[in-house]
């Protein structure tokens, strides 16, 4: 068996293998509220062979959405609307389900990308004011984010909280806190985006501080070894930015509080980054979290290719693998490497006749 297929625990949840797949924003929510494109969708995630699905960056406030498509949780009737839907797939896949919950501070109130993705006013009927750590623009061109209160900042960590009450009472099997991609927790993080002179800002472990006061927001009010993970960005990609020695020190702290794993992307903080973008791009910063860490690490970006994604195993360089947009352009990408690499799957038994000719060990049916 390939490592790719071996089975893996992320605390307490047991995995069956160690493909899983990103999260990623559909902007195709109604006022919050998933819709038929998101049972389609969630459907083939559950569908396709992944051992675990964290569903798209679902903000915990309605002002912390990226755009006004975007899903959340900040109510329990957005809560019950998930819950159906996952509770539908769940009839016919029992894999299991996470979510990420998200903040996307000063890059909030934007428009979809295909609509061009720029930031919507206060003005606009679809905007509203946006806050942040600091009240410092994302781009030249954005209205300034309102630099939030100490108040504001407790409540938004209370807010985290209760939407992660909210993601265990619907079924969800794990949390993925989002601070990542210039969101939120990100730009707490970065002093290219927190120039705070109280005990949010500053030094690293005040940059630090909110991550880690979330984090120990959600743990205290979930269940005993209820699984928690963390999305990072290893490095803005920029001079005097957040970097892979802080990102270090975050994930080893995270260890300490409890998380069940480091999900390592990077970037998204600031207009300018220049990134080496080429397969696997990211995942010398996995590698380098692997080593201090004794929790499992997440590798993204890039890993488009079955052997790729067995080598970085192979080589210790991440403990998981987590697929995106290859996701998205190969909806059956599990069962494609399960192939390539003679290992074994669960399908659907209605999906058992597709098997291949010549591959007749491929696939075996889930236990519903």
């Amino acid at each position: 068996m390939s490592l790719l297929f071996e089975p893996i625990k992320f605390g307490i949840l047991q995995l069956s293998h160690r493909i899983v797949i990103a999260p990623m924003c559909q902007y195709s929510a109604k006022d919050g509220f998933p819709t038929a494109w998101h049972a389609q969708q969630w459907g083939t995630y559950a569908l396709s062979g992944a051992a675990l699905v964290i569903i798209e960056a679902s903000a915990v406030q309605p002002q912390g959405r990226i755009s006004y498509a975007d899903v959340g949780i900040w109510t329990d009737e957005h809560a019950e609307k998930i819950k159906v839907l996952i509770d539908e797939v769940h009839q016919y896949a029992p894999t299991p389900f996470a979510i990420q919950l998200a903040h996307a501070g000063r890059k909030a109130s934007c428009n979809k990308p295909w609509q061009g993705g720029e930031q919507l006013t206060p003005h606009d009927p679809l905007g509203w004011q946006t806050v942040a750590p600091s009240a410092i623009a994302h781009n030249p061109s954005d209205v300034p984010p309102l630099a939030l209160s100490v108040a504001q900042i407790k409540q938004i960590q209370q807010d985290f909280a209760a939407a992660a009450k909210r993601a265990v009472a619907v079924g969800m099997a794990l949390i993925e806190i989002h601070a990542a991609h210039g969101y939120l927790l990100h730009q707490f993080l970065s002093p290219l985006s927190n120039q705070r002179d109280d005990q949010y800002g500053g030094n690293l472990e005040n940059r630090m501080r909110m991550t880690l006061e979330t984090f120990n927001a959600i743990k205290a009010v979930v269940p005993d070894d209820f699984p928690i993970g963390v999305r990072i960005s290893a490095s803005d990609w920029m001079e005097q930015g957040w970097d892979l020695e802080s990102s270090i020190e975050l994930s080893r702290q995270l260890e300490a509080l409890g998380a069940a794993y480091i999900h390592v992307s990077s970037g998204g903080l600031h207009p300018d980054q220049k990134i080496d973008i080429r397969p696997g791009y990211q995942v010398p910063f996995a590698e380098a979290i692997k080593k201090v860490v004794n929790i499992p690490v997440i590798a993204v970006g890039l890993i488009t290719e079955a052997e790729q994604a067995e080598e970085i195993l192979q080589k210790q360089q991440a403990d998981v693998i987590a697929i995106a947009r290859a996701q998205l352009y190969d909806p059956r990408w599990a069962w494609h490497a399960a192939a390539i690499l003679g290992d074994q799957i669960a399908v659907a038994p209605q999906y058992l006749r597709s098997q291949p000719h010549g591959l007749k060990d491929l696939f075996h049916s889930f236990e519903l």
